[in-house]
């Protein structure tokens, strides 16, 4: 027999799960979004490029990505230090209401590392950036050679 306290503690715990769950954030979104096809396409890691916008009213801050079809993906920003290119690890990317940040090669960019299968021209990767907060943003990135 299920008693009232018993019910009332199930609903509690029903109702901590869902607020700790990431609410997706549906006003900030990736346009454009493609990830480089590697020359040889089992190779375990590439680059995502898009344009990331923030539509909302209200500022955000993206602090992390991720894919099922990688075991780490990070955003990174490729600089000339020195007259030498470096990148380097972006931890958090704030965006005020309305603003763009473009990811290009050579410039911001998200790496998709430690892949978990073979890429194929035109594949769909699923991509979630984490948002500071707790909420998420869902992208697509489409997979294509580079322009040359």
């Amino acid at each position: 027999m299920i008693t009232k306290p018993f019910v009332g503690v199930l609903l509690v715990l029903c109702a901590a799960a869902a607020s700790a769950s990431a609410t997706e954030v549906n006003c900030v979104t990736v346009e454009q979004g493609w990830a480089r096809l590697p020359p040889n396409p089992a190779m375990p890691m590439t680059a995502g490029y898009g344009v990331i916008r923030n539509g909302c009213d209200k500022a955000v801050v993206i602090t992390g990505a991720s894919s099922a079809m990688f075991g780490d993906v990070s955003l990174h920003e490729t600089a000339i230090v020195d007259g030498v290119s470096r990148m380097r690890a972006i931890e958090r990317l704030p965006l005020a209401p309305g603003a763009r940040a473009e990811l290009r090669p050579g410039g911001l960019h998200l790496m998709l590392m430690q892949g978990k299968g073979a890429l194929r021209e035109g594949q769909a990767l699923l991509l979630r950036l984490q948002l500071e907060g707790g909420g998420e943003a869902r992208a697509t990135l489409t997979v294509r050679k580079a322009a040359k």
